[in-house]
């Protein structure tokens, strides 16, 4: 089917998406979701787990559609056999066509499906090169884009500044870095 799709229930917000350049870490089946053309990335707002979640979307609403590029090992689990699903085009829906609601409660937060399932029609959505949006930091290593590294060579992490890691943390999470409140214990 042209239409074939795998629909995510995420609890992460679209920027943060395009910057990690796909959806992390999910227990699928890779063989199958790399036949899919299109990712459906669907917004869960119930993850209590902050840390995790920087959700924005209405819940249950289609808040990115990407065209599948690749499944690779989700760098962030890639221990767990976790995959992510990568794209090198992508849309926002417009406000008033969104589907919202579209997920139905299944237990599964992947589902293959297609986007007449979901309640997505393709024409005149505006795609866009998600290269463009990535943080190479964080993007996989299958992009051949050079990865900058936050490490040292003993695989350490440098000396920060208060500000430098709020800036660094502003910057991931896609805030301000006035909206960083940084505790120290001792």
């Amino acid at each position: 089917m042209a239409d074939e799709a795998i629909a995510v229930f995420t609890a992460r917000s679209p920027q943060r998406i395009l910057r990690e350049g796909g959806s992390q870490a999910w227990a699928l089946n890779a063989a199958r979701a790399r036949k899919a053309k299109y990712l459906i990335c669907v917004q869960n707002q119930n993850n209590p787990d902050r840390d995790f979640s920087d959700a924005t979307g209405p819940h249950g609403s289609v808040i990115l559609i990407g065209k599948i590029s690749d499944v690779i090992p989700a760098p962030e689990r890639a221990d767990e056999d976790r995959w992510m699903i990568c794209f090198d085009e992508f849309a926002y829906l417009q406000p008033q066509v969104d589907p919202v609601d579209v997920w139905q409660g299944w237990r599964n937060p992947v589902r293959y499906t297609t986007l007449a399932e979901m309640g997505v029609t393709p024409d005149g959505l505006v795609w866009e090169d998600a290269e463009k949006f990535r943080d190479e930091q964080l993007a996989p290593k299958h992009s051949g884009s050079p990865q900058a590294s936050a490490t040292l060579d003993d695989g350490s992490v440098p000396p920060l500044t208060i500000a430098q890691a709020k800036q660094g943390l502003a910057a991931f999470f896609d805030l301000e870095p006035e909206a960083i409140e940084i505790v120290i214990r001792g």
